[in-house]
């Protein structure tokens, strides 16, 4: 209790210092700023926003000063927001001047459709709900221009990346806009304090996306596993790497329900006679090596059973003649003579490339993914003694989502993965485990929706680190098909797949495709400054259960307010040492 009790009153005297410190770098309020621009003297607004905000096209203009604080090492973003008053269309460039070494960087925040809100959800956990449904901001453009049309409010987002051996203290940095035609621009300063922190990498958390290679090649048109196909990919999967995702998920077999024309399956497997296999891993050691090129030194490695019950083996193609087709049909048991044999061949053979590839270390396996109770749970059971006595060398590297507290008190699989939702039972009963969010829970739990709030998403990391999740995995990087079909959606307007109510809006990927490569989301740039955010709380030796993160008691109940996430940040990054 006395140490808690100290540990209080430093934080007291360290928030109160990182709040004087602020209040002497930041400038002081100061309203949008107006001007009459051509010579039909249009009316328009310009102020700045921080990235914790979405600015929608009826979104009234605001501040145009601002304060930022960043980690060195770290990355910091802000918004550029002008509002078009008049009846006219008016176009606008974006700069940022006295910045070039952090490397600035301007996109313009692009608007999609939400049809509908989240359902089940009280407007109060809702973004933008005076504004929709309707049009909200999400894929961030590489364009550093926009056209406004009449009464609307647009913005850039700047991205900042703060060098290790930048210079501590204050600067200021400007924000340019320029009305097309003009020679005059406006120009708003951005308060930023470099703090004297250099955050470190983030330890002991792995965070996996989900990704879909035949997302890549049905959107964009590409053959299988071609050149193009290859360049696309490296690029999302780097995009992946540069937002803190550093689990990269192996499509080595296909744990789809769904039957593809085109599986994306990395091995290839040859039936040579009736019940015999042939394996080449030549592409999946091609993917590795492209991996590990970007970076990735942890993997993880596909299903092998079909999810919702472990009823089902994993689907697994060969091709015959321009056909790809099954070995099996889809609804043999996961438990028959035919599977059994299938994996008396496959395991060997893929424990040794594993081995070979110096892969075991960084290695996650899959059993089956979210098993109910009852029945499902006598299945992972049954699975599990397979896997056991077939491939003990996965002893301690199992893993799948699942949220019932019997597979973890049971030790049915080594790494649980409860919905934010369950995760609670876990945390109860003192079983390690990682969390995550699938379509649900909606309400006051964490997610990452077109409508959940900015600030919402932005206390990922902060729950993640008071809570004790050991990991976070996520089944939407890029999954732009219709729900079980192998049939491309349009993620640029429908971003349920066609799957509403069942699938909130901005649920199944974070990233939209560009022309060359991926177009980010605000969504997934926000919590990547979260996943930042915990690791500025491991640099700093802020433990789980400081005092200044008491105020989050579950993912559910918990600070959603801008001002308590900036106030908690300075307390952090400007406290003196």
């Amino acid at each position: 209790m006395r140490n808690q009790s100290r540990r209080g009153a430093a934080f007291a005297v360290a928030f109160l210092a990182a709040i004087a410190c602020r209040a002497a770098d930041a400038p002081p309020p100061s309203p949008a700023i107006r001007a009459e621009i051509g010579k039909n003297k249009a009316p328009v607004a310009y102020w700045l926003e921080s990235s914790l905000r979405r600015v929608y096209p009826a979104t009234e203009p605001g501040s145009s000063a601002l304060a930022l604080t960043a980690p060195r090492a770290g990355r910091a973003s802000f918004q550029v927001c002008v509002r078009n008053d008049s009846v006219h269309p008016i176009g606008f460039d974006c700069a940022v001047a006295g910045a070039d070494d952090l490397k600035p960087r301007v996109r313009v925040v692009g608007l999609v459709p939400l049809p509908h809100f989240t359902p089940t959800t009280d407007p109060k956990e809702l973004e933008g709900v005076e504004h929709g449904p309707g049009l909200v901001p999400d894929p961030l453009y590489p364009e550093t221009k926009v056209l406004l049309g009449p009464k609307e409010s647009r913005s850039f987002w700047v991205s900042l990346a703060v060098p290790a051996d930048a210079k501590p203290g204050p600067r200021t940095i400007t924000a340019r806009l320029t009305p097309w035609g003009a020679k005059e621009s406006v120009e708003m300063p951005v308060a930023l304090h470099v703090a004297e922190l250099v955050v470190q990498p983030r330890r002991d958390f792995p965070v996996i996306h989900w990704w879909r290679g035949e997302a890549t090649w049905d959107y964009y048109n590409t053959g299988r596993f071609d050149e193009r196909w290859w360049e696309l990919t490296k690029a999302q999967l780097q995009d992946m790497w540069d937002h803190g995702s550093d689990v990269m998920p192996v499509p080595l077999l296909v744990a789809r329900r769904e039957t593809f024309k085109r599986p994306c399956q990395l091995l290839d497997v040859e039936e040579t006679s009736p019940g015999k296999y042939a394996f080449d891993w030549a592409r999946t050691k091609r993917f590795i090596d492209m991996c590990r090129e970007i970076g990735f030194r942890k993997f993880e490695w596909s299903h092998l059973w079909i999810y919702w019950g472990a009823e089902n083996p994993v689907r697994v193609y060969t091709k015959k003649g321009d056909e790809f087709v099954m070995l099996w049909p889809p609804d043999i048991s996961g438990f028959s003579d035919t599977f059994l044999n299938f994996l008396d061949q496959f395991l060997p053979e893929f424990h040794a490339f594993l081995v070979k590839e110096d892969l075991m270390d960084g290695a996650y396996f899959h059993l089956s993914d979210e098993p109910g109770e009852g029945r499902h749970i006598e299945n992972y059971r049954k699975a599990r003694d397979i896997l056991r006595e077939k491939a003990p060398w996965m002893k301690g590297k199992v893993m799948d989502a699942l949220s019932s507290i019997e597979y973890g008190r049971e030790g049915l699989t080594d790494i649980p993965i409860p919905l934010v939702a369950a995760a609670q039972a876990y945390i109860d009963a003192g079983i390690p485990h990682w969390v995550y969010y699938c379509c649900a829970p909606t309400g006051p739990w964490l997610n990452r929706f077109l409508d959940t709030p900015l600030t919402k998403i932005r206390m990922s990391g902060w729950l993640f680190h008071r809570l004790g999740a050991q990991g976070f995995l996520h089944w939407g990087y890029n999954y732009w098909h219709k729900m079980e079909k192998e049939e491309i959606g349009d993620p640029f307007h429908d971003a349920s797949n066609d799957s509403y109510p069942g699938i909130p809006y901005g649920d199944p990927f974070m990233i939209y495709p560009g022309k060359d490569g991926p177009i980010d989301s605000i969504r997934w740039e926000v919590f990547a400054e979260s996943l930042q955010d915990m690791a500025v709380l491991q640099t700093a030796g802020v433990k789980p259960d400081d005092p200044r993160l008491a105020e989050i008691r579950t993912y559910a109940d918990f600070p959603k307010s801008e001002d308590w996430l900036r106030r908690a940040i300075d307390a952090v990054l400007l406290a003196k040492p």
